[in-house]
């Protein structure tokens, strides 16, 4: 499953160098962190609104839709700051096991 992340990911820092004028990734790099935080945001309302709708009998395809956007541009946002996949991968990995409330607790300890 992370295959797709890695994948993703690399194709994410090719853009880095990419021409923002024939390439999107390359665009949000050019525009900086507060357009892609934007898209983020924008994306998660848009994931929320999607399963709010889902609940109440809509297409879950449009959730799923929502869903890969968010996840994408969450990407781009871990890309832009030199992050990727991995490392988010590995905090879940780490917190797998722990009940929620745990790792909550665990979190708030270390100052988070």
């Amino acid at each position: 499953m992370s295959d797709v992340l890695k994948q993703l990911h690399q194709v994410l820092e090719s853009r880095k160098s990419a021409d923002p004028e024939t390439s999107y990734v390359a665009s949000l790099y050019a525009r900086g962190l507060n357009k892609i935080l934007e898209k983020v945001g924008e994306e998660a309302v848009e994931t929320l609104l999607a399963a709010r709708d889902t609940e109440a009998g809509g297409d879950p395809k449009d959730l799923i839709g929502e869903t890969a956007d968010l996840w994408f541009h969450s990407m781009v946002m871990l890309a832009h700051l030199g992050l990727g996949p991995d490392q988010v991968l590995a905090e879940l990995e780490q917190r797998f096991g722990l009940s929620g409330h745990d790792e909550k607790a665990a979190r708030k300890g270390s100052g988070d």
